[in-house]
């Protein structure tokens, strides 16, 4: 295992478990966690012996958004100086979002403005009932700029627009509904069944077919549907199917039947 003093890092059996270490604070961003996570993201993208990667807040939150000293700091910052500090926050948010692996966040307490936002970036939420989530950036006077791509492609536009602007906070069975939430738990123990549950799922599955799945997903989320996208579908299955992993599955299934 990788500890740092605000995030603990350790790979089992390929999965990778990502913790957010900071539970005095509600596991609250600040400027050393940002760029711990980008890094870790980044290093374990390019892992082949990783299958999926899982992050949890240590303590009574996922995490409460932006640290309170960081914001303090961020105060006295011009205009430029507090570009090139959520260029920071937005390159972290984007490395997670964009990571090959299959992404799961397990949410605990409060997922708020920028832990929301964490959440929308993963490809798999699971959230205790007692979880809170909210955009609470406009009760500050601010807006949930950098995590708003995310957000708005995790719960459509038309619930963005609600959240976005009341930073209201709303419980896991609505943040169900909405699409934010994939799996709702009882309690702890059942969260952790629900993630070992899933795990077991995606153990069965070959990782080259869920990365190219995955990116297959993101590029096709806003696609036309014209010629130009029917032929690349067409060209993408034909290339898979030529690879070993998909060769190796097939002729084992078909032997099965």
């Amino acid at each position: 295992m990788n500890i740092t003093d605000k995030i603990m890092t350790h790979i089992e059996d390929h999965i990778a478990f990502v913790t957010l270490n900071r539970p005095d604070v509600h596991n609250a961003f600040d400027a050393d966690m940002i760029a711990m996570l980008h890094d870790s993201y980044q290093s374990l993208s390019g892992n082949d012996d990783v299958i999926a990667i899982v992050l949890r807040g240590n303590g009574k939150s996922f995490s409460a958004g932006a640290d309170l000293h960081w914001m303090k700091e961020s105060i006295d910052f011009s205009e430029a100086q507090n570009e090139d500090d959520a260029v920071k926050l937005a390159k972290m948010l984007r490395s997670i979002y964009n990571c090959p692996k299959a992404t799961i966040a397990c949410i605990q307490g409060a997922a708020m403005g920028g832990g929301m936002g964490l959440a929308a970036c993963h490809d798999i939420v699971i959230a205790q009932d007692t979880a809170i989530f909210a955009l609470s950036e406009v009760k500050l006077g601010l807006i949930p700029a950098t995590i708003a791509p995310y957000v708005i492609r995790a719960i459509g536009a038309r619930h963005a627009k609600r959240f976005a602007q009341t930073g209201e906070r709303f419980a896991a069975a609505k943040a169900y509904d909405i699409g934010l939430v994939h799996e709702v738990a009882a309690n702890a123990k059942d969260m952790d069944e629900k993630l070992q549950t899933l795990i077991k799922t995606l153990r069965q599955n070959g990782m080259n077919a869920m990365r190219e799945s995955k990116q297959l997903v993101s590029d096709y989320a806003y696609a036309p549907l014209d010629d130009d996208t029917l032929q690349d579908s067409a060209r993408r299955i034909a290339k898979i199917r030529t690879t070993d992993e998909a060769q190796t599955r097939l002729k084992k299934f078909l032997e099965k039947k």
